[in-house]
């Protein structure tokens, strides 16, 4: 597609709903240094249906409908690529879903530890207490057996989700580094508080956030 429109140097795209149904197609475009232009459904709608075609929808229809309004009615906004921001967002959202695959394992293995233990496993259980407190319990029978072997199984689960979390935590600082902000360098602010913050953003971080003194309080992102 590329090698075909390079027969014009000086050309744009216009993808209607480039942040919705066309937004992989636009990142695409934009990620190979080509201008994009966003062209809302409604644009495309109106023009469809004072077309000849009297409101109907096929590709080449709708990309000429595209290309009118681009072109000729100035309805379509430029779209900027992808940022470290989105990255953030990105990683924010991972460790949210690791966080909590974390917390159920954790909570099935309480549930298991409570009926092998007198008063069950501390509300704090880490992968090495918990491994500590089923060495120590001698399984008899079939039920308390398998019980054994499906929390010594969750212990593997849970030390899984502290390797993933330390490793989206080295990711988001690595972004957070390259971004130029001195955030961080705020007593408290992590580099995963800061991506949390920065998530959604449509701006670059360093750009939008003002860097606070150590006397006081973080400002909240602006939206």
């Amino acid at each position: 597609m590329l090698d075909w429109a390079r027969q014009w140097p000086q050309r744009r795209w216009a993808v209607e709903n480039a942040r919705g149904l066309g937004h992989h197609l636009t990142s695409w475009l934009l990620a190979r240094g080509e201008k994009v232009v966003d062209v809302p459904p409604s644009a495309t709608a109106r023009v469809r249906q004072l077309s000849r075609g009297a409101g109907r929808k096929n590709d080449r229809i709708d990309a000429a409908a595209a290309a009118c309004v681009a072109a000729v009615q100035g309805d379509a906004r430029p779209v900027q690529p992808e940022t470290s921001t989105d990255a953030l967002a990105l990683l924010d959202e991972r460790r949210s879903n690791l966080a909590q695959a974390r917390v159920r394992a954790v909570n099935q293995l309480h549930a298991l530890l409570r009926a092998l233990l007198p008063g069950g496993a501390p509300r704090d259980l880490s992968a090495a207490k918990a491994e500590q407190l089923l060495e120590a319990v001698v399984p008899v029978g079939p039920a308390e057996t398998t019980r054994h072997a499906l929390a010594a199984d969750l212990v593997t689960e849970v030390r899984t989700w502290d390797v993933k979390l330390k490793d989206n935590a080295k990711a988001m600082a690595a972004l957070v580094a390259e971004s130029g902000s001195r955030l961080t360098d705020t007593p408290g602010i992590a580099a995963t508080t800061a991506a949390s913050s920065w998530a959604g953003l449509e701006t670059p971080p360093a750009s939008q956030l003002p860097v606070p003194s150590p006397s006081t309080p973080a400002p909240p992102p602006s939206r």
